[in-house]
């Protein structure tokens, strides 16, 4: 029959679960909040062989088991970039230079991620979504870089990209695929302070600020501070994708 055959196939692909912006956006005559996401991270996925899936916040507080019912059959979730995350989440007083505050976004992705992680799911972790991660994990966050470092170079004009060099741990999963250096998208004005547990850091930028973490001890689960969707990341997405098509999706 074809209906079997075809479901098989499709099964094949990993089904990947990604977070999403809540923003004002504007198509046709419309100009209306929006669930999104910039179309640089499905794309990323669908290249290296995934099925992109938004996983919107809107809503799920009050829903039971929201996390968990949301990751049932995926086999992989990235979280992406996006709002600082509230101090409050890692107990310290806001700095004036921390963006404006997206808690029902935090408190979702907070809720997927420890769900992800104790079902062993590999996870992408991306700008903000290191940071997430870390503070998941009970680590916390440097509100404003350039307090720390002395300089802009992490997000050097408003609105694009900047570039700069990152090196990498020969040993770690992240070094495997990238080779001990890599030239990476840059675009953050915040970054990994205090590890959480678990985490270790794999991969830095030239002034020291940590640029890669992994968790040692889940199957696959990567952060990157730099954003792989944008410049050079198909090596990345296509160990994330392999990692996810080795994981059975939960029922």
């Amino acid at each position: 029959m074809v209906l079997p055959a075809y479901h098989s196939a499709v099964t094949n692909i990993p089904r990947i679960g990604m977070t999403t912006y809540r923003e004002k956006a504007a198509w046709g005559v419309w100009h209306e909040p929006a669930d999104l996401l910039p179309a640089t991270y499905a794309d990323a996925v669908a290249a290296a062989g995934g099925l992109a899936l938004l996983l919107p916040a809107a809503g799920v507080g009050e829903l039971p088991n929201a996390a968990a019912v949301a990751l049932d059959g995926l086999h992989g979730l990235v979280l992406t970039g996006g709002a600082d995350v509230d101090p409050a989440r890692y107990r310290a007083i806001r700095d004036p230079h921390t963006d404006s505050i997206r808690s029902d976004r935090d408190e979702w992705e907070l809720a997927l991620t420890a769900v992800a992680l104790d079902r062993g799911l590999p996870v992408l972790a991306i700008c903000r979504g290191i940071q997430l991660l870390n503070v998941a994990l009970g680590g916390d966050v440097a509100q404003h870089l350039p307090d720390v470092v002395g300089h802009e170079r992490h997000r050097p004009t408003v609105g694009r990209h900047g570039r700069h060099d990152v090196r990498l741990a020969a040993e770690s999963r992240i070094g495997a695929l990238l080779g001990p250096t890599a030239t990476v998208a840059t675009y953050h004005h915040q970054a990994v302070d205090r590890l959480g547990a678990g985490l270790v850091a794999t991969g830095w930028a030239t002034d020291g600020t940590v640029e890669a973490v992994e968790l040692d001890s889940a199957p696959w689960v990567v952060g990157v501070q730099w954003h792989p969707e944008v410049h050079d990341g198909a090596r990345l997405f296509a160990g994330f994708i392999g990692a996810c098509a080795r994981q059975p999706a939960a029922p």
